[in-house]
């Protein structure tokens, strides 16, 4: 082992005596072979399993908006629940890791099933430029980072474009919310794209007009397929 390797294990180890690692939905220390979560939150997290269902209720919010292929989220939201503390992490206190953590975990869930097999490119739905920079990563893109990492399918962040700066989807009506992603998206080589199965990768399902948004630049492509993933569900 070299000496630069054992300076930086020696770093972290120090680093995590005094700021010691926290599951992200209890609070609890975690082990060293724990990420993110605890193991007991980990087992106790609610799990959709959709990706099991045929028709599942995920895929028919999408059906007839787009040419369809598959559809699920990984685990169900719901205000007041402990693990709403996972999305806050990931897209308000600057946990960007927790996104690639999760990312990791749902692929090798949803790998055994065939839902990945035939997808070309995964496309997380993109942040304005101007939230990017406030924010200063995009969420969607590290859940994608993850699912990368396990299913080797590379990520496009470049052939979608979020042109309007959209005000927050949060309190909104469901037409309201419908209203205020009308046309935010645009394509920036479409070309690339014809005949592609893209998965739109997200972290919350609620009404899926975002989701749809972003689907619909893309339905001008020839041949185009959509395969949709979030890793919460709102319920």
């Amino acid at each position: 082992m070299s000496l630069i390797t054992c300076a930086k294990q020696w770093i972290v180890s120090l680093i995590r005596l005094f700021i010691p690692r926290q599951c992200v939905v209890c609070g609890k220390s975690l082990d060293e072979y724990e990420e993110a979560l605890c193991l007991e939150c980990s087992a106790k997290l609610p799990c959709t399993n959709y990706h099991r269902w045929q028709d599942n209720p995920v895929e028919c919010s999408f059906l007839g908006k787009m040419p369809l292929v598959h559809a699920t989220s990984y685990f169900y939201y719901h205000k007041g629940s402990d693990y709403t503390h996972i999305l806050y992490a990931l897209k308000y206190h600057g946990r960007k890791d927790v996104g690639e953590i999760m990312g990791r975990a749902m692929a090798a869930d949803l790998q055994t099933s065939g839902f990945f097999q035939g997808i070309d490119i995964i496309l997380p739905v993109p942040l304005h430029p101007k939230k990017l920079k406030a924010r200063g990563y995009n969420q969607s893109e590290w859940l994608a980072r993850g699912i990368s990492a396990i299913t080797g399918i590379p990520i496009d962040t470049t052939s979608v474009i979020r042109t309007v700066n959209n005000s927050t989807q949060t309190r909104k009506t469901a037409y309201e919310r419908w209203e205020n992603v009308d046309g935010i998206f645009a394509v920036h080589d479409a070309h690339s794209l014809i005949g592609k199965h893209i998965l739109i990768v997200d972290d919350v399902l609620t009404t899926g007009s975002t989701i749809t948004a972003c689907a619909d630049a893309l339905t001008g492509v020839l041949g185009i397929r959509f395969s949709i993933l979030t890793l919460a569900v709102a319920v």
